[in-house]
């Protein structure tokens, strides 16, 4: 059974309450520092993960034409309309003000943006996966630390509802893991590898983009995780 997408669920339903429940009494200066160090941790974990690469040019290629599939598909636009499907569940917490002042409409867009971040994360898919391939669920658990604070530093603003976006990551990070364990069987440990190192730079694209370094589009790089491994596979069968 696996744990992770619980832990992380649980991490974000804490850290919103938390964050609400504190409100504007969290500095300003800590909402801004505290990004730029959950950035830092997805670039050192991106990192750790690139490390244990079996076939660079594998990866490589399957990066390069996932990120092209991505862009051609308009991958991140299209992941983020769904995120509208958020706003009938957030103008039920718009009958009162929203938290530190904004309007309806930011408000609306603050958390559609949130949710999307949250649930469809490279790191989240990543470690769900992962998970559920190999029962290794120290990917999540050091998302799990992020997204404590992170929910508790958007919910200062934004009030409870950013706990609610704990069901929906949820059911997505579940899915993921069980699709995973279907996948498992067919495996060689090369290839696991190289999954590994892949989404190891995508983790390292999205700390890029969370410390507001440079804005990776990071949703569009994501159908690099499915095809790194049956490009690994061919390398090793027909290259390597």
């Amino acid at each position: 059974m696996v744990v992770g997408p619980f832990v992380n669920g649980s991490a974000v339903l804490i850290g919103g309450l938390v964050g609400a429940f504190l409100g504007t009494r969290v500095p300003e200066r800590l909402r801004i520092a505290l990004p730029m160090t959950f950035g830092l941790s997805s670039m050192g974990l991106g990192i750790v993960l690139i490390g244990k690469i079996h076939s660079l040019p594998a990866v490589i290629l399957a990066l390069i034409l996932g990120a092209a599939l991505g862009e051609y598909a308009y991958l991140e636009q299209k992941i983020g309309r769904l995120g509208n499907l958020a706003k009938g569940l957030v103008s039920r917490f718009q009958s009162q003000p929203a938290e530190g002042g904004l309007s309806g409409e930011a408000f609306t867009e603050k958390y559609v943006a949130i949710m999307v971040l949250f649930c469809a994360s490279g790191t989240g898919i990543i470690g769900a996966m992962t998970e559920g391939m190999t029962h290794d669920a120290n990917i999540l658990l050091v998302k799990s630390i992020m997204d404590i604070f992170t929910a508790a530093i958007f919910a200062t603003l934004l009030g409870y509802a950013v706990a609610v976006i704990a069901i929906p990551q949820l059911i997505v990070q579940l899915v993921l893991a069980s699709a995973a364990v279907l996948i498992m069987p067919h495996t060689t440990a090369p290839m696991m590898s190289d999954f590994t190192a892949a989404g190891g730079f995508v983790m390292l694209a999205a700390g890029f983009r969370i410390a507001g370094i440079k804005s990776f589009p990071v949703a569009n790089m994501l159908p690099a995780l499915v095809l790194v491994m049956p490009i690994s596979h061919l390398w090793s069968i027909y290259i390597h």
